[in-house]
């Protein structure tokens, strides 16, 4: 069992919930705040209790944990995997032809929305201000892609039959229908891992017999700070570990009435010595901090709800361009990045 903790040392590293309310939730947590609490910055001390641990990875999401850091790097970590990771996305769309119900402004904002597979980090970014063309498109920052599709009737259909599906050909485009047309040595460059939409079930229009779309689009590396197409996530979160901690022994009904408090898998229940349950905490991970046994006249007291305020769960699900992982590994370099330019500046200020 963990030491416990003095009053001065709970109050710098736990937020505790209450019946009515929050306790230590303060602004900030610079060094020195609290009289008797040494918390003056140490780079060894950082090191020794700083880590990362991953807790899931699949193709698409990640959860892990990240301990031993102020609330300011967490959040800034998290804005930065929202707006200044770079992705590819759809920036110009060049319309020959449409004669679809969709207008064409509404038509271009949808395409644009749609996720694009391709590495940025093989791309250069557009110069700033530039006006695109078809004709300026380059290869080292641009990527090309087509839509062309055209809506007839089915000879085979049945004549009793009423479906679009069976009287139409081509009435449904969906973004398997955006193809790619590589530019310069992009079709070598990129021979293993052809550029296509994430998904390609991402319904873009419907239309009917002698209706068309001819659409060239123009794809750009950029970042989710100037447009939300551009933001590599669908959603980057992360929230206090909970800490759930039972005073006393909680035995028999009381133990059962406690369990079911809190989320399936928080609480579980074991036999002590007399052959009684007892209630027992076993993953407090999983709690969302409903204070649900507050309600009970015999349990509120003997419970106490918190959170530990340096270790944050990090949920991050990509939007499909890159893998999770590696969005993670590149929202540490920006960080450093922006770390470094900082360093440099205070540099400049002190050689003058």
């Amino acid at each position: 069992m963990a030491a416990p903790m003095n009053n001065v040392e709970e109050i710098r590293s736990r937020v505790i919930l209450e019946e009515f309310g929050v306790k230590n939730v303060h602004t900030t947590d610079f060094p020195r705040n609290y009289p008797g609490y040494d918390d003056s910055w140490d780079l060894e001390k950082f090191k020794k209790n700083f880590r990362i641990d991953v807790v899931s990875l699949d193709e698409n999401s990640m959860e892990f944990d990240m301990v031993g850091i102020d609330a300011a790097i967490a959040n800034a970590f998290r804005r930065i995997l929202l707006a200044e990771v770079p992705t590819m996305a759809i920036e110009k769309v060049f319309i020959y032809n449409n004669t679809s119900i969709v207008q064409d402004e509404v038509l271009a904002q949808r395409l644009g929305l749609v996720p694009i597979k391709a590495d940025p980090r093989l791309f250069e970014f557009k110069n700033a201000g530039e006006e695109s063309t078809q004709e300026d498109a380059s290869e080292i920052d641009t990527i090309q892609l087509q839509l062309k599709i055209k809506c007839s009737r089915n000879p085979r259909a049945s004549k009793d039959s009423s479906d679009p599906r069976e009287l139409y050909l081509n009435h449904m485009v969906y973004s398997r229908d955006i193809q790619w047309v590589p530019l310069g040595n992009q079709a070598d460059v990129f021979a293993d891992c052809s550029i296509r939409p994430v998904h390609d079930d991402i319904l873009i229009a419907q239309l009917r017999p002698g209706q068309e779309l001819d659409i060239v689009m123009h794809c750009v590396k950029g970042v989710g700070k100037d447009h939300a197409k551009f933001s590599p996530v669908a959603t980057a979160s992360y929230r206090l570990l909970p800490e759930i901690t039972i005073l006393e022994p909680v035995e028999g009904e009381k133990a059962e009435r406690l369990k079911r408090c809190f989320s399936r898998g928080v609480i579980d229940l074991e036999e002590n010595v007399n052959g009684k349950k007892v209630a027992k905490v076993v993953n407090s991970r999983l709690d969302t901090c409903s204070r649900e046994f507050i309600r009970h006249s015999d349990l509120k007291d003997l419970v106490k709800l918190g959170r530990v305020r340096d270790h944050f769960i990090f949920t991050v699900e990509s939007t499909g361009s890159l893998p999770p992982d590696v969005l993670v590994t590149e929202a540490i370099k920006v960080l450093m990045a922006k770390c470094q330019t900082f360093l440099n500046e205070l540099n400049s200020v002190d050689m003058e």
